[in-house]
């Protein structure tokens, strides 16, 4: 039995609570967003308020008696709250009264009626319209003609979808509110659970768990069951389970993952064993949970890499291409890093459980209307979808807002993409002309 160690990472990952208080404090002092231009707040309608009128018989079926913050209502309150970086119940509150949001009318409740509204209102229904709109971006995105990646679409053109898992824990609540007032250190809000398509960037599934000390691995059941046969998915260190890797395997779903510094395996035959790179097939796991899997070392800039991957065959799933598809892994990070920070779910405005879950989903929700957006300026200039900042488009929305009011645009999607430079929409390039996957490719690759 073989057995690899090394050195165990030193050190503490620092506090969010930091963080998140600097966040508090701007959303209070800075002004509020204005509201979107016509067009953008036609654009969201279109694509959100189908989805919303669609759960409002599941709305009825829960009991829920008519009021006046319906679900459509809430649902366009809580989008613009994020959307317009609206920094407190109060100023939400006046902005309803005098303006309303996106499709519904001013609507006049107190202070009181609303903050117990967004604490209790249902966030299965917030959930359930997140999911009503996925399938359609999926569809938007699958009638464009854009490039990707090549080990991307390598994967998408051998398997039924190319995936990645992660979770992520959520930042500290505000300890002002309600039941908090009374704890004594401040709480985290949760962990949160994401499958990513990694050709569209779009979710394919979302859970939310309130115990933020919660492992990784709580979700396995759910995940497991959101992979569909044929599909490739990748997931870090944390996912690692020998039991769930070998019903991946029975259900016909291809895993890549990193293999652990301390993983205990015996090597059954040796595939390959060259300077930069040692393919193996190797035995884990004991009882029933053992099994055969591929052991993939590669030397990337001085330093050994490991993966593991169920697919046995190097014909099937070349070792270049397994490891540039793990190292894709890192746009769930991306995605994550988004929601929480350009998005503000480091910032939440109740503390009840229920009334995070509302604004996780209403943040995944706006994260996908603007991932559909970005992929369709990144089709007007026909380049990868990686090429262009998310950032930086959401950011522009505001130069576009200005056009518009002038009479100079009346497309974003064109106007974004003709400004897309100045605006640093487009990526600056690195200084290595040569992509790290064509360098990977021309270092891994067998001899021809």
């Amino acid at each position: 039995m073989k057995t690899s160690n090394s050195p165990a990472s030193s050190g503490k990952k620092s506090s969010s609570v930091r963080h998140t208080r600097a966040i508090q404090r701007d959303r209070s002092k800075h002004p509020v967003v204005a509201a979107p231009d016509p067009v953008v707040a036609e654009r969201l309608t279109e694509l959100i308020h189908p989805h919303t009128l669609l759960q409002v018989a599941h709305y009825h079926d829960l009991g829920l008696r008519e009021r006046v913050l319906t679900l459509p209502v809430m649902v366009a309150l809580v989008l613009s709250m994020i959307w317009r970086q609206i920094g407190s119940v109060a100023t939400l509150l006046r902005l309803l009264n005098e303006e309303g949001f996106l499709w519904t009318s001013p609507v006049q409740v107190s202070e009181q009626a609303l903050s117990e509204r967004v604490r209790v209102f249902p966030a299965a229904l917030f959930r359930a319209v997140v999911l009503d709109l996925l399938p359609t971006l999926r569809d938007r995105w699958q009638a464009r003609q854009r490039p990707l990646p090549p080990e991307v679409a390598w994967a998408r053109d051998h398997h039924a979808a190319v995936l990645a898992v992660d979770g992520a824990t959520l930042d500290a609540l505000v300890r002002k509110v309600g039941l908090l007032r009374d704890c004594p250190t401040t709480p985290l809000a949760g962990r949160m659970t994401a499958v990513l398509d990694l050709c569209s960037r779009l979710p394919r599934q979302l859970w939310y768990e309130a115990a933020a000390a919660a492992h990784d691995q709580r979700h396995w059941p759910q995940v497991s069951a959101a992979l569909p046969p044929g599909a490739l998915v990748v997931f870090d260190l944390g996912y690692t389970n020998f039991a769930r890797c070998a019903a991946l395997t029975a259900a016909h779903v291809t895993f890549v993952t990193r293999a652990k510094s301390n993983l205990a395996y015996r090597v059954e035959r040796v595939l390959r064993r060259t300077a930069q790179v040692h393919e193996a097939i190797v035995a884990i796991g004991t009882g029933a949970d053992r099994q055969e899997v591929r052991l993939i070392e590669v030397l990337w800039h001085g330093t050994w890499y490991r993966y593991l991957t169920n697919e046995l065959d190097p014909a099937v799933l070349p070792a270049h291409y397994a490891v540039a598809l793990y190292w894709q892994r890192w746009r769930i990070e991306d995605a994550v890093n988004i929601v929480k920070r350009l998005l503000g779910l480091a910032y939440f405005w109740v503390g009840s459980p229920n009334g995070v879950e509302v604004q996780l989903w209403a943040t995944w929700l706006l994260y996908a209307v603007l991932v559909d957006l970005t992929d369709a300026v990144a089709e007007e200039l026909d380049r990868p979808f990686a090429a262009l900042s998310l950032e930086m488009v959401y950011r522009s929305l505001y130069f576009f807002t200005g056009a518009y009011q002038r009479g100079a645009a009346s497309d974003p999607v064109a106007y974004l993409a003709a400004k897309a430079e100045p605006f640093g929409i487009i990526k600056r390039q690195r200084r290595t002309t040569s992509s790290k996957f064509k360098e990977l490719t021309l270092t891994l690759a067998p001899e021809p």
